[in-house]
């Protein structure tokens, strides 16, 4: 893959990233909520189900994710579901000053990781993306999957950067509210978690009237 291809693609890719998506925002409300630490375990759930997604793409199951309609509806509709009962339950917790929804979720970064993977893979389609993005930029004459790795790799850092930057973002300014405040990030990082599920549920609705 020459430079200038991959330099389109790191582009292409950027440009895309501008507008945040359900897993920047879930990124946004872990990190306010729970630390910047704790929150990275989020990230590496959303990266790992990108990962999946890549490789079924490259691997020519785009096909079998459209034709699965019925399946398709029903993963999205639950991880929309997830995030809802999520951002209620974190602002419910935030307004009457528990701690107790912070404390079950920041002990276990498997949680955090399971939402970041739940907030991915509640988009199936994501695999048609890249089956439709990955060919605009590989070439017959160079080894196949050397180039579905350069250009997954690539996405992940991106996409990784992103997470993180909004991450360290949310909790810098998390640090710096005191007292009644924290009240007002639990409830931000629930709003958060509720327009996650908004975006997915509306993605999910333009999906199904497309079809």
């Amino acid at each position: 893959m020459s430079f200038d291809i991959w330099a389109l693609y790191v582009t292409t890719v950027f440009l895309f990233m501008l507008t945040p998506g359900p897993s920047h925002l879930l990124m946004l409300s872990n990190s306010m909520t729970h630390g910047f630490k704790p929150s990275i375990a989020t990230a590496i759930g959303d990266l790992s189900a990108n990962a999946l997604q890549m490789l079924a793409a490259g691997l020519g199951l785009a096909a079998i994710i459209v034709a699965s309609q019925h399946a398709l509806t029903v993963i999205k509709w639950m991880g929309v579901a997830y995030l809802l009962w999520m951002g209620i339950r974190m602002w419910r917790t935030a307004g009457t000053g528990s701690r107790s929804m912070k404390s079950d979720i920041s002990a276990s970064p498997r949680k955090l990781w399971l939402q970041g993977f739940v907030t991915s893979a509640a988009n199936p389609k994501a695999v048609v993306f890249f089956a439709a993005l990955f060919p605009q930029f590989i070439t017959a004459d160079q080894p196949f999957f050397l180039q579905l790795f350069i250009l997954s790799a690539t996405y992940i850092a991106i996409d990784g950067s992103f997470l993180l930057g909004y991450g360290a973002s949310a909790n810098w300014l998390a640090k710096r509210l005191k007292g009644k405040a924290q009240v007002a990030i639990g409830r931000m990082g629930g709003a958060f978690l509720i327009g996650a599920a908004i975006l997915l549920g509306l993605k999910s609705m333009r999906d199904t009237a497309g079809s």
